[in-house]
């Protein structure tokens, strides 16, 4: 590898040298670039990197197909670049030919800023997924900035883009690069501050992987030290009892404790010995606890979790990353300096021989008791808080209960709140996209010839799909839903929008004042207004075998998100 040497003459140069220093990393060697203005700072980069080799082809067509014959050649990924407008629409028939055929290329288009765009600007045509389903990969970058969250986004989002043009097989990824003028290096001193930023450890991470000639497939080098954390993300496994064993062995055998999201395996099955940490967002609200916990290595399990304030810490730690999923798209929202492994946990060995220390595992477990303790301790002001229904369902249900828990606040509640323990609940929930969309008719098709099922929703939730309510003919078994009704949108309490009043409350928190016992009768469902926990915990002891019922339990929004900040502040405040 080549000494690092990025352009730090303007936003521009900066940009492009690190898309070239990081596609070189991840085993880049060759680039084909026809002439073109908007393409230049693209073109200078890649000419001016002593670890690869840049070729000028005049004609697009030509260089496309030249390229295509370096990468068959080869079995490496080849990069192409091209100015913007119709000089992209020619490599179309190369790009047809590598997708069809399993060539790995790399399609980097300039393009002009979207300020120039439909505006019969010059050499400006629509370059967004111009390939169509030719290529396997697509994403338009940001413009170009002088900021390091940018800067890892686009560390990141390349090296990812190289990864996909050969796993899972070889093909085209496409990176859309737009472009604001100067488009030379002309020097301006809005880069210069990234000097100490963008540094060998900035790109220490990336490797070669999946290349053909290159290690198909990554072996996890265990590393020896103790400040390791298991970051365990929501996973619906199809044996979340294994799930949950071979990832309390793996913390055994490492020393290492595991922050386990509040759907995760790990928060509802057996672990045997391993350390599980349920209330660790919580805990890092301590700015203390957040510096004297930091890790030097996390193993981050399927995807990140829930937590804003796990992510944040995560992201501020510095430490090394793995990131251990089967699927192929990018999955670290964090663009931390992350490897990743595209295999599944039963990889991940287990050693039988214990460690020898496992202080910082002791460290997160005594945070974990005091928290659990500050938070049951803290005094309650007032009946039905939001906050306390989680924990009521989670000792009051049947053992292995399917649930399907809804996004917006009742996730998070069920993040912080929901204890770790061993009863098997079965948790399902949508959170690919986080939406709220069909929450209803999901947790019916969850029930549907299955154990009998429990839905935990807010009413904006249940009310967005209460056309599902039509289904009841159609279950076979049995659903009840706790709906917590607080008029509105909870979630967005904690959010900045909600000190903007007007036009919070109509716009945001949107309160539907619906009579949702009518709304029941009318579809022939069974509602049951409850009164408080102990009675929803009595009513949720043992299940209907047959039928759809909607236990309706009231909260006030407003003052269970103020007391859930207090609860939070105060007990975040008693560690120490």
């Amino acid at each position: 590898m080549s000494s690092l040497s990025i352009d730090l003459r303007n936003e521009n140069t900066l940009w492009a040298s690190v898309i070239a220093e990081t596609l070189a990393r991840v085993g880049v060697v060759q680039v084909v670039a026809s002439p073109g203005s908007r393409s230049t700072p693209l073109t200078m980069a890649f000419a001016a990197h002593e670890g690869i080799e840049t070729v000028p082809v005049l004609d697009e067509r030509s260089a496309a197909f030249f390229a295509l014959g370096l990468a068959r050649q080869s079995g490496r990924p080849v990069v192409l670049v091209c100015t913007s407008g119709s000089a992209a629409a020619n490599y179309l028939p190369a790009i047809i030919e590598a997708s069809e055929g399993g060539v790995p290329l790399l399609v980097l288009t300039a393009d002009r800023p979207p300020e120039m765009r439909a505006c019969a600007s010059g050499q400006t045509i629509d370059q967004q997924k111009i390939y169509g389903d030719y290529v396997a990969f697509y994403h338009e970058l940001a413009l170009p900035g002088a900021s390091l969250d940018l800067l890892c986004y686009l560390r990141q989002t390349v090296s990812h883009a190289a990864e996909r043009t050969s796993l899972p097989q070889p093909g085209v990824a496409h990176l859309n690069v737009p472009f604001r003028d100067p488009l030379v290096p002309i020097e301006n001193g809005a880069a210069a501050a990234m000097k100490t930023e963008i540094d060998e450890a900035f790109f220490v991470h990336l490797e070669p992987s999946g290349f053909t000639g290159m290690s198909e497939s990554k072996v996890w080098q265990r590393p020896t030290t103790s400040r390791g954390l298991i970051v365990a993300g929501p996973e619906m496994s199809r044996d979340p009892v294994r799930y949950a064993e071979i990832l309390s062995e793996l913390s055994v055998s490492l020393g290492w404790p595991v922050l386990a999201d509040g759907v995760s395996p790990l928060r509802h099955f057996p672990t045997n010995e391993a350390v599980v940490v349920g209330s660790y967002d919580t805990i890092l609200r301590n700015e203390k606890k957040a510096r004297d916990l930091v890790p030097r290595y996390v193993l981050c399990l399927g995807s990140w979790p829930t937590s804003k304030v796990l992510r944040g810490w995560l992201e501020q730690s510095g430490a090394e990353i793995v990131l251990v999923t089967e699927r192929m798209d990018n999955r670290d929202c964090l663009h931390g300096r992350t490897r990743h492994m595209r295999v599944p946990v039963e990889t991940l060995a287990s050693n039988p021989k214990k460690p020898a220390d496992t202080s910082y595992a002791e460290l997160w477990q005594e945070a974990d008791k005091a928290m659990a303790s500050a938070l049951s301790e803290t005094e309650r002001t007032h009946e039905n808080f939001e906050g306390d229904i989680a924990p009521a369902l989670a000792r009051a249900l049947p053992e292995g209960t399917p649930m399907y828990i809804a996004s917006s606040m009742a996730i998070r509640d069920v993040e912080y709140f929901w204890p770790v323990s061993g009863r098997g609940m079965q948790m399902y929930f949508n959170r690919g996209a986080n939406g709220i969309d069909g929450t209803l008719s999901t947790a019916l098709g969850v029930a549907h010839g299955n154990k009998p099922s429990v839905l935990l929703t807010g009413d904006l939730a249940f009310l967005h799909d209460s056309n599902g309510l039509l289904l009841r003919d159609k279950l076979v078994g049995s659903l009840t839903v706790v709906l917590i009704n607080n008029n509105g949108g909870g979630i967005f309490e904690h959010l900045p929008v909600a000190k903007f009043d007007p036009p919070f409350e109509e716009f945001f928190a949107t309160p539907q004042s619906v009579n949702f016992a009518t709304l029941c009768a009318g579809h022939q469902v069974e509602h049951i207004a409850v009164r408080d926990l102990a009675h929803l915990s009595k009513l949720v002891s043992e299940l209907p075998s047959q039928g759809f019922r909607v236990l309706e339990i009231t909260t006030d929004r407003k003052r269970d998100a103020a007391f859930r900040k207090k609860l939070f502040a105060q007990s975040a405040a008693k560690l120490t």
